[in-house]
């Protein structure tokens, strides 16, 4: 509709002024609630074309499109803006169309399309997924999900950060503390297991600077000569020089948490076409850093430390790698993002990484760009808030976070007390019920992140987001299942949906929803464009209340007029199909039955 109008625009620029004009220079809008239209074009911009004044041009545009577009039913000038009315079968041909297309809203994936590689989850392997890394994931596969949906061939992949200090403190504290433990043994997922003996060693190193402070030492000096450190670092240089003890630890341990991360991640609904893991390119990212230095980009300090003077951008000097040769992160990212852009043609690289990154991936992009690496300036760092729960910040070294899996546990299960409370499980299986639940807890979850705008910080309360009358997944859900419930009673009756008869009179909230409807594919391309699932979640709450205003409001079913009741459940369905393609973007399942 509106690129329609925006050519009829342009067509009646041409026809009384004699000039060619652009789309970006037809500016048109929603009519405001207060004034008659449907569609407002803002004239101002057009007077020096028109050279009229406001009003003037306003009239002569709607006196022009009233009578060579059919679509224009009347207008209104009102201080320089054109207020234009759609006539009703319009808003009906409208609608038959979005019925039509299966895929509305999306653009199509073709050969020729631009790839975008999208990195979320990057977990460590010392610890399971907790609060935090599920706002990654959630963000990362949304977005992933909406730029396929805006036509790009999309690679969802993976950093594992499985090597480093954090790592040889669970091995050491495993070795020292773990009596062989396994997770078999003792019946624990291996994420969890390992994310144990983390919490320990952080436990006893703590302990082992208190002691050391009490025989005299001060607090920096003590953390550095505590007895478990120095075997962490140890253990840490062991691995780098393929020590076949530590090497083979390390694997087994590392073993149990992948297999406990799969299971996390296949319950959040999140999946990654390729995975890299930091042990393999850290090295790559090395031999870039050495390449450097030779060609003289980089510089060396009298420890042997290799560094990035990068003060005549006004930043400061940024390690790359150690004393002792060992690298940082800045060193993997290098080296992932090399083997990275040799396995993908890549167009657009886009890093799911928490705003606390900031400063890390302005220097990346730098250091990228400066390796002869012309991509690396046209990095997108997709910069999200921390996430936090009414108690305040969590800590992972102090076993005070979140963990991923008890919370959807505890979201399912809030999922289903609530639902049986309210009745809405009466008459299902058990079978239904399990599923119905587990979409419902995961709904609440997922929609409650994500309709956050990513940028800002959040508090994540469940409590909160399960409620069947908010701005929630559930609510949500259950308009969905309504709808659906509404074409099974009609199927029943004998009526199938029947092409629509033009002719219809509709009232302003039928108007109302088709117009919402027909704003879904803007939505999505603004989306994709700002980085921004909040904007689905935002769009599907605001047409799930127009629709269920219009529920309360009009009969469907027992509306008397043939051609009226066919409309109105040809509209619902369309409102349910919208529904479950913009939850798709999220991640978000939704039921038919509730």
């Amino acid at each position: 509709m509106e690129k329609d109008l925006i050519l009829s625009v342009k067509n009646a620029v041409q026809a009384l002024y004699g000039a060619e004009i652009g789309d970006a220079q037809v500016t048109l809008q929603k009519t405001k609630k207060e004034f008659v239209g449907d569609w407002t074009l803002v004239c101002f911009p057009l007077l020096k074309i028109s050279r009229k004044n406001p009003a003037v041009t306003a009239e002569e545009i709607g006196a022009y499109l009233k009578e060579n577009d059919s679509k224009i039913s009347d207008y209104n000038v009102i201080n320089g803006f054109l207020n234009l009315s759609i006539n009703a079968n319009s808003w009906v041909d409208l609608l038959e169309n979005i019925s039509k297309d299966e895929n509305f809203g999306f653009k199509p994936v073709t050969e020729n399309s631009p790839l975008v590689m999208i990195e979320y989850s990057s977990p460590n392997t010392n610890k399971p997924l907790h609060l935090g890394h599920i706002r990654n994931n959630l963000l990362g596969f949304s977005l992933s999900e909406i730029m396929k949906a805006n036509g790009y061939k999309v690679v969802k992949t993976n950093i594992v950060n499985d090597r480093g200090i954090h790592i040889c403190k669970s091995m050491l504290a495993w070795q020292k503390f773990g009596n062989g433990a396994t997770p078999e043994s003792i019946g624990k997922k291996g994420d969890h297991l390992v994310g144990d003996y983390y919490v320990a060693f952080d436990k006893a190193y703590k302990a082992e600077i208190k002691e050391l402070m009490a025989g005299g030492m001060d607090e920096e000096e003590a953390k550095k000569e505590a007895p478990l450190m120095k075997e962490a670092q140890e253990m840490l240089r062991k691995w780098e020089a393929g020590d076949a003890e530590v090497r083979t630890l390390w694997k087994t341990m590392n073993d149990w948490v992948y297999a406990g991360f799969d299971e996390t991640y296949k319950r959040l609904g999140v999946d990654f076409d390729k995975i890299y893991y930091e042990s393999d390119t850290y090295l790559v990212g090395k031999e870039k850093v050495l390449s450097g230095l030779e060609k003289g980009l980089f510089f060396k300090k009298e420890d042997g430390s290799v560094w990035a003077d990068m003060t005549d951008q006004g930043l400061d000097q940024k390690l790359l790698l150690r004393a002792d040769g060992t690298s940082v992160y800045m060193t993997q990212d290098i080296g992932t993002a090399t083997l990275r852009f040799s396995d993908f043609p890549i167009d657009k690289m886009i890093y799911v990484v928490g705003n606390e990154q900031n400063y890390h991936f302005q220097v990346l992009s730098i250091l990228l760009d400066r390796l002869g690496m012309e991509w690396g300036k046209d990095l997108v760092h997709f910069s999200y808030g921390m996430v936090e729960l009414p108690e305040g910040k969590m800590k992972s070294r102090e076993g005070t976070v979140v963990d991923a899996d008890d919370l959807v546990d505890e979201m399912v299960g809030t999922a289903t007390e609530i639902s049986k409370e309210l009745g809405k499980l009466d008459g299902l299986t058990g079978e239904e019920i399990s599923s119905i639940c587990e979409m419902i807890g995961l709904g609440g979850l997922k929609y409650f992140i994500l309709k956050v705008d990513p940028r800002k910080n959040m508090t994540f309360n469940p409590k909160e987001s399960i409620d069947f009358n908010g701005n929630t997944g559930s609510f949500i859900q259950y308009t969905h299942a309504r709808i659906c419930s509404v074409l099974r009673k009609a199927a029943e009756q004998g009526i199938s949906l029947a092409e629509l008869n033009k002719d219809i009179e509709l009232k302003e909230k039928e108007v109302s929803l088709i117009q919402a409807l027909a704003a879904f594919p803007a939505v999505v391309a603004q989306a994709g464009k700002e980085y921004s699932p909040s904007l689905i979640a935002n769009y599907t709450y605001d047409l799930v209340k127009e629709y269920n205003q219009f529920y309360h409001d009009f009969s469907i079913l027992k509306e008397e007029n043939a051609d009226l009741k066919n409309m109105r459940l040809v509209l619902s369905a369309n409102v349910a199909k919208v529904i479950k393609s913009a939850m798709s973007l999220l991640g978000i399942q939704v039921p038919t039955k509730m």
